[in-house]
């Protein structure tokens, strides 16, 4: 098997036929699998996917499916996915993207051209074509700028976050990166078989795509970014359900952890010392949402 493609899904059914169905026309030349780990959806999400596509385990071209009981997390649930899947490569796709009609094949062949990379990702654009800046790949985050997210710094100060989310990233350039988003990342079994888990399981959201980039660099190999081919990026959608509390909780738990794991406790303290203020404020605009 070529390529394993896997997905996470929690209340996706509105986009995650459309995408499974790119990830068909996108591998033309090579044999590949999608594998669905469901975290425990309440609308009709797992019903779409065994309805609409063949569940056969081992073909090319079909779709296994992980029913979780309840919500595990994105790198947890991406994991299990990795423990069956079969593909010299592993794309963890999100359930909101679109592929075009033969890229997997392209992307699958660079990687085989650059040996040396141990992490990709391509061009993510918006239904309209153009380059999805909330996509693009980021540096490695320094504990200040945090703070500043955690506080909302940047609404008063819109300009300091600009060299962290490269707001002046070549989308043309193929270049190597600090990191790429999750919603798109093409890795090597070789890395996964090395680490022992595609994404650490300590994170439940947010962080896990940073952090092992920082692990595939710390083993020798490059996080490479490539325009090759592009994919529709539509950002998101699962979590603009959720509340705004319960998101800045994940969130700001995720950065701690991964401070902790990178940073001495000195600079780590100023993530733990912020938390509770963002999170406060977080209460506050859920409360203020609920009075309108």
């Amino acid at each position: 098997m070529d390529l394993s493609v896997i997905t996470v899904t929690w209340n996706a059914e509105e986009h995650i036929a459309e995408q499974i169905r790119s990830v068909f026309s996108g591998c033309k030349n090579i044999s590949c699998e999608e594998i669905v780990v469901d975290n425990g959806s309440t609308d009709k999400t797992v019903e779409i996917v065994f309805s609409g596509f063949p569940i056969k385990s081992g073909m090319t071209n079909t779709v296994k499916v992980i029913e979780n009981k309840q919500n595990f997390g994105f790198g947890a649930a991406n994991n299990r996915g990795v423990e069956i899947s079969k593909g010299e490569f592993l794309l963890f796709l999100n359930p909101d993207m679109k592929v075009s009609l033969g890229s997997l094949d392209i992307i699958v062949k660079w990687m085989k051209d650059h040996p040396d990379a141990g992490i990709a990702s391509v061009k993510l654009v918006d239904e309209q074509g153009q380059v999805n800046r909330d996509a693009m790949p980021r540096r490695f985050p320094k504990v200040w700028e945090q703070v500043a997210l955690i506080l909302k710094a940047p609404h008063i100060f819109p300009h300091m976050l600009h060299g962290y989310l490269m707001h002046h990233f070549d989308a043309d350039k193929e270049q190597e990166v600090d990191s790429v988003r999750g919603s798109f990342m093409l890795m090597r079994r070789e890395l996964i078989d090395k680490l022992g888990w595609a994404f650490d399981p300590r994170y439940f959201i947010w962080y896990e795509d940073v952090d092992i980039c920082r692990e595939a660099k710390r083993l020798g190999w490059k996080v490479m970014y490539t325009p090759v081919v592009s994919c529709i990026d539509y950002v998101g959608q699962a979590f603009k359900k959720q509340p705004t509390l319960l998101k800045q909780k994940r969130f700001t738990k995720s950065m701690l952890i991964y401070f902790q794991k990178w940073e001495p406790w000195w600079r780590w303290m100023w993530i733990a010392a912020a938390r509770p203020m963002g999170i406060g404020m977080a209460y506050v605009s859920d409360f203020m949402q609920r009075k309108k």
